[in-house]
């Protein structure tokens, strides 16, 4: 997959089918708009996803904003769908107040030449988020391009949306926004050293510090599994800063099941299906030391 991104200087040489939007997560209801260019694709077009490599709402509004995926992880998910372009384009002054027209006409027909264009039925781009689909649609006639505007993906009565999934993210309810996406909500980050109390305690822990723009699930202990140099391990995670042994910084802490190996400096992704309790603090490491073994048998009767 051709990975565009931190600069405004690209263009395709063939013809394309093209999805825009934001596409935090990657969720199911982007995979409709995705597997769609992929069917178009089979006919000979570059299938690409364009999206901007920070949220517009980060640079419009300053807001503490946090990602369901890093630009990392959504490039891997891409590449997993079998993409062939993933552009991040930089959402700078010059394409901030680029009228919705010029973007049409100097970004989608002359740099990306597309043949297709696939969108929700709320999608805006331009100065002023002027432009929408039916725009995109009159602009299809002169430039000798195609749109398909797709009905959102529902869940019950409400749209499968970025928003939606991180309301469950922080709500804790892990199994529904898990759904939502249509895979396990993840965090990937190198392996460190901790103070490698678990190792002490008999229960060795690997211990990674996830992105400051990942979206973190409440504080809590969550059934997990980690995926490390192409082993897969069952296991528990601990999400937040450990009172206990006072650690004040957010990290994710995660006792592999039968796991002792040397794993530090190595890329880790844990993927979070179970919230078993929130974070507490204990009186002593050996009130921790229990409550983690009675955390690994929760677990473990999970995944049974």
């Amino acid at each position: 997959m051709k990975y565009i991104t931190g600069t405004l200087d690209f263009a395709l040489n063939k013809r394309s089918a093209i999805t825009l939007g934001k596409f935090d997560g990657l969720h199911r209801g982007h995979n409709k708009l995705v597997d769609r260019i992929l069917k178009i694709g089979k006919n000979g077009f570059e299938t690409v996803i364009f999206t901007f490599d920070v949220s517009p709402t980060v640079r419009l509004q300053n807001a503490g904003f946090r990602a369901l995926l890093t630009n990392e992880e959504r490039k891997e998910r891409a590449e997993e769908k079998g993409v062939d372009c993933l552009i991040e384009c930089p959402f700078v002054q010059e394409i901030m107040h680029m009228e919705p027209e010029d973007f049409i006409k100097e970004v989608l027909v002359n740099q990306l030449k597309a043949a297709y264009i696939i969108v929700g039925p709320d999608f805006h781009f331009g100065h002023d988020r002027k432009g929408n689909p039916e725009m995109l649609k009159d602009f299809g006639l002169r430039y000798n391009y195609r749109v398909e505007i797709l009905d959102k993906v529902m869940d019950e009565a409400r749209a499968i949306s970025s928003t939606y999934i991180r309301e469950e993210i922080l709500k804790g309810n892990i199994e529904k926004a898990n759904d939502l996406l249509g895979y396990p909500y993840f965090v990937t980050g190198i392996v460190v050293r901790g103070r490698q109390l678990g190792r002490t305690m008999g229960m060795p822990t690997i211990n990674i510090v996830p992105s400051e723009y990942k979206l973190l699930p409440p504080y809590g202990v969550y059934a997990s599994r980690a995926y490390i140099n192409g082993k897969v391990y069952e296991g528990v995670s601990n999400i937040g800063v450990k009172p206990t042994v006072g650690s004040s910084r957010a990290g994710v802490e995660t006792f592999l099941f039968e796991c002792d190996e040397n794993l530090y400096d190595m890329e880790a992704k844990v993927e979070f299906y179970h919230c078993q309790r929130s974070e507490m603090k204990f009186d002593s490491v050996e009130d921790l030391k229990e409550q983690i073994h009675q955390d690994e048998h929760q677990a473990r009767q999970y995944f049974a």
